[in-house]
């Protein structure tokens, strides 16, 4: 597997140019994000990403996470570089300063994931989670319990799981069955007894951190079916005593970790609460609001599963054009040099390896431009709110589609070498492959787009996104066109479709949308550089960007008709003989 190398040029013109930093900076919440600053957090970040997780990156697919006793093992050098990474503070960069965090915006916190997540995304499972942890206490934890729990969660001293997924109820959250007794006496009072199982839950035991901070969704006896009956709770591995050191262990264990495709240094835990009757927890905001709560720490953690699709993608680039430059085969068609050439040379070879860069910053410029709408959303700027709440399936979705693509292409290019573990091209596309399972499916996510999210303002919010799109894009025609079918689509989905007609779309429509913002984005960064922003890339991104523009988007129009085609054709045949 090849070493990392952080793209920090590509990152810095993305943040810039696509989040708006310096607009951002003019703020009085981000006055501190200054030019220089920003700067050295990237380069920062990068170089210690590629020193401390990039090398554990092989050691942990091939040896993985353990289960021994009821603790969790990682292999040797995962605890000292988790050390180094809240020593360096970079759990810190985007809390609140009150709690010990640097303050600054949520498209820095991106960045730093970013590169964790390149450089090893199973290890960079571990902080993510920890993120949308804070995020949750931040906006519906009690005082007392922001002050007793957030500076260690900031610090990356102790760690944040969310628990959502029971054995029978996965997508369908409101099916849970996990409970919340109320302690009525003892030193407990106030408190709940919590007890179910809980499963898939990334990071749900390690030693790692000193302290574990599960958010877990349960019932209150009295709570009411479904979704509306969801309460959520605080539930710490070890008790916090009241001057914060830590007590005895909580009622809660690992039962298994899952035997899975990849992300294999993650431990994907199966949590036991309450066995014996004594697993305590607290309520976090108010009764059977629970989903809502959640859902602050779903939509932190949808777009960062996106920066996934980003991270691998990256990855497997590097490592594909490493191998197509060295790798030495065949005369170069056509050609009166009849010596073989790197395949690197070879016309096919080339296509796919501009592909993957111009997927990868394409779902990059998306990633970032709508981590700043995500920010100018926190400074009172409602229009970017409801943007951002569009962008955010749109980042999940397609980059994470994105992701498992340009790891496939990977694979691709390595030839049969792909298909052997030891040269590591495997490992990206196993990695890539959950991407689009969890946090909510790709097929829930353009749900979520054609529903709620078109729902917005009555539709208008979306529709004046592509609006924006085809204004700006005046002089790339099939951007422009490609903008004004996803307005088209969005009215008749408003207008006219069926609900089942809009979910039968949902998918090549959110694939529509996301392909026409991110060559937006892209073409705003190939007008910068055209200005003299980021000389570096001066020869690089016209190319990357004329590829998405003139290959990339024809292809979106293509996904018009089956956006548009209706639910009939998909109910035509009845299940048995789709089974016969």
């Amino acid at each position: 597997m090849t070493p990392y190398t952080p793209p920090t040029q590509d990152q810095l013109l993305a943040i810039r140019v696509n989040a708006g930093i310096e607009e951002l900076a003019q703020s009085e919440k981000f006055a501190h994000a200054e030019p220089d600053l920003v700067e050295a957090i990237v380069e920062g970040v990068g170089q210690f990403a590629a020193g401390e997780f990039a090398p554990l990156n092989r050691i942990g697919d091939l040896e993985g996470a353990k289960l021994e006793n009821g603790v969790v093992r990682l292999p040797d050098g995962f605890k000292e570089a988790y050390d180094a990474y809240v020593e360096q503070g970079w759990n810190a960069i985007a809390s609140p300063e009150e709690f010990g965090g640097q303050g600054l915006p949520f498209t820095l916190a991106c960045n730093v994931l970013e590169n964790l997540g390149a450089a090893n995304m199973a290890f960079n499972l571990l902080p993510m989670l920890s993120v949308g942890a804070i995020e949750a206490l931040e906006h519906h934890g009690s005082k007392d319990q922001q002050a007793k729990y957030l500076p260690d969660l900031v610090s990356g001293k102790w760690s944040g799981t969310m628990n959502l997924t029971e054995p029978a109820a996965g997508s369908d959250v409101g099916a849970l069955r996990s409970t919340a007794t109320p302690v009525e006496t003892g030193e407990h009072a106030g408190k709940y007894l919590i007890q179910g199982q809980k499963i898939y839950i990334t990071w749900g035991e390690h030693e790692l951190a000193e302290n574990i901070i599960h958010l877990v969704l349960a019932r209150l006896p009295d709570a009411p079916e479904g979704s509306r009956g969801i309460s959520l709770f605080l539930v710490p591995k070890y008790h916090v005593n009241e001057d914060g050191s830590l007590g005895n262990r909580n009622d809660l264990r690992c039962v298994s970790l899952e035997h899975k495709l990849g992300i294999n240094a993650s431990p994907t835990c199966v949590m036991s609460y309450g066995d014996n009757g004594g697993c305590v927890g607290e309520l976090v905001g108010e009764p059977n609001r629970g989903l809502m709560a959640m859902f602050t720490m779903m939509n932190n953690a949808r777009i960062n599963v996106g920066n996934q699709g980003n991270q691998i993608a990256e990855r497997a680039t590097q490592q594909a054009l490493a191998y197509a430059i060295d790798r030495v085969q065949s005369a170069r068609a056509g050609s009166p040099d009849k010596n073989p050439v790197a395949i690197i040379e070879h016309p096919d070879v080339r296509r796919m390896i501009l592909r993957m860069k111009a997927l990868t910053e394409g779902v990059r410029a998306l990633l970032y431009y709508c981590a700043g709408q995500v920010d100018r959303g926190t400074i009172g700027n409602e229009a970017a709110k409801h943007r951002a709440d569009i962008l955010v399936p749109l980042v999940k979705a397609w980059g994470t589609d994105a992701g498992v693509e340009v790891a496939g292409i990977g694979i691709q290019v390595h030839g049969g070498m792909g298909f052997v573990e030891e040269t590591g091209a495997a490992q990206h596309w196993r990695d890539s492959r959950i991407a689009p399972i969890y946090e909510g499916t790709n097929g829930i996510q353009a749900a979520d787009l054609v529903t709620r999210k078109l729902g917005l303002d009555g539709g208008e919010a979306m529709i004046a996104l592509f609006e924006d799109i085809a204004r700006d894009a005046s002089g790339e025609a099939s951007l422009t066109a490609l903008a004004n079918d996803c307005a088209n689509i969005a009215r008749w989905m408003r207008d006219e479709a069926s609900f089942d007609d809009r979910l039968a779309g949902s998918v090549p429509f959110c694939t529509m949308a996301a392909v026409a913002v991110a060559g937006w984005q892209l073409m705003k960064q190939a007008q910068a550089v055209a200005n003299g922003a980021a000389p570096s890339l001066a020869e690089t991104k016209p190319v990357t960007v004329r590829f998405f523009l003139d290959r990339i988007v024809p292809e979106a129009h293509g996904l018009k008709a089956g956006a548009t085609a209706g639910a009939d054709l998909l109910y035509t045949l009845p299940v048995e003989k789709l089974a016969g």
